[in-house]
């Protein structure tokens, strides 16, 4: 094994200019992550710089067998964590060979957004808390949790510490440090409350970037839980009963919220938001109804209210933005396994664009 470890491990760069390239891309699920890889003759510094390619959609459920080939848009480049050097991972978005996008394709709609010269001028800031849950492989049942039993209730887990309370640290850290690497804007990392339950946090992050940095993220950490023999889960509500759901909080602000007078933009934006609250659940992710019951944190899914320091509304602003007079909010609705390109540029567009 050592020397198969040597090899995975083998530094590529003194002996030719040639990389590796993994491309990724999102499958017909919409949640379930592909890659391939290729050869390419030297370093690049652009995604402008790379090639298009394609797959076989009928084998993700994105084409017919008799009419299969999608091609691949290279938009993002990142460090590759896993092979380093001079290797990169590369964010890529789907199209038929016609060149229009296919259904799962939401980050075509996203760029368009994000490109109105409206949004552009607010630089809209995105932080991302991105909710997830380890399982065991074989039982599908959380990692630490007795085969078919239940630990102790909720309380000691939430950023706890100890072998009976943090399950999968060594996963969480990898990926934490993997994600810096690359040059995903990780901004921190914490426990949840229900024990093997974590989260990770992106931005802040300008506009499409976002989207771009949380599906990187959840690539990586797909790829490090695969090493360690570990399921990941971004179901959002992954066990029934009194146990806290996973979600995927939205702290937004634009360039007038930051501003002096921000606070009364920021009134007004969570009023837009309310007055579509049906589209935007509508958009914030699968089975979320069983997350957003009013309990565990959450507003019920049917009722939109916001407040100040309030975690259990649909919409909570921060006491040092109240205090500030200006800065951010978060919604707190989307669940863990939303499309990031979808709810950045829904926000954006509910409330800048109308």
């Amino acid at each position: 094994m050592s020397l198969l470890s040597d090899l995975v491990n083998l530094n590529l760069s003194d002996d030719t200019q040639k990389i590796i390239a993994e491309y990724i891309w999102i499958g017909g699920s919409g949640m379930d992550m592909r890659s391939k890889a290729r050869t390419l003759p030297g370093p690049v510094t652009s995604p402008a710089e790379l090639p298009k390619w394609n797959y076989d959609g009928s084998s993700t459920g994105q084409a017919p067998g008799e009419d299969s080939e999608v091609i691949l848009y290279p938009q993002a480049i990142f460090k590759d964590p896993f092979r380093r050097g001079n290797n990169i991972l590369v964010m890529c978005d789907a199209y038929t060979p016609a060149g229009e996008p296919i259904p799962t394709n939401k980050r075509h709609a996203a760029a368009k957004v994000f490109s109105h010269p409206d949004v552009a001028a607010e630089e809209t800031w995105y932080g991302i808390e991105q909710e997830y849950t380890l399982l065991q492989r074989e039982v599908n049942w959380p990692l630490g949790w007795p085969i078919g039993g239940f630990p102790g209730p909720q309380g000691p887990y939430y950023c706890g510490t100890g072998a009976d309370k943090a399950f999968g640290r060594d996963i969480v850290d990898a990926h934490y440090k993997a994600c810096l690497y690359a040059g995903v804007n990780i901004s921190g990392i914490n426990g949840e409350v229900m024990p093997g339950q974590w989260e990770f946090q992106v931005g802040p992050s300008v506009g499409i970037s976002a989207g771009d940095e949380v599906w990187v993220a959840r690539y990586i950490l797909e790829r490090i839980a695969e090493i360690a023999g570990v399921v990941v889960s971004f179901d959002p509500k992954p066990i029934p009963g009194d146990w806290n759901g996973a979600g995927a909080h939205t702290n937004y602000s634009t360039k007038s919220m930051r501003e002096d007078g921000g606070y009364e933009i920021i009134l007004k934006a969570i009023e837009k938001l309310g007055l579509k609250h049906k589209e935007h659940i509508a958009a914030y992710g699968e089975g979320n109804e069983r997350r957003l019951t009013g309990k565990h944190e959450t507003a019920n899914i049917n009722t939109f209210k916001w407040g100040v320091a309030n975690r259990g509304a649909s919409v909570r602003v921060g006491r040092d933005t109240e205090k500030a007079g200006k800065g951010y909010f978060e919604d707190r609705r989307p669940a863990s396994n939303m499309d990031p390109y979808v709810v950045t540029s829904m926000i954006a567009e509910t409330t800048i664009i109308g």
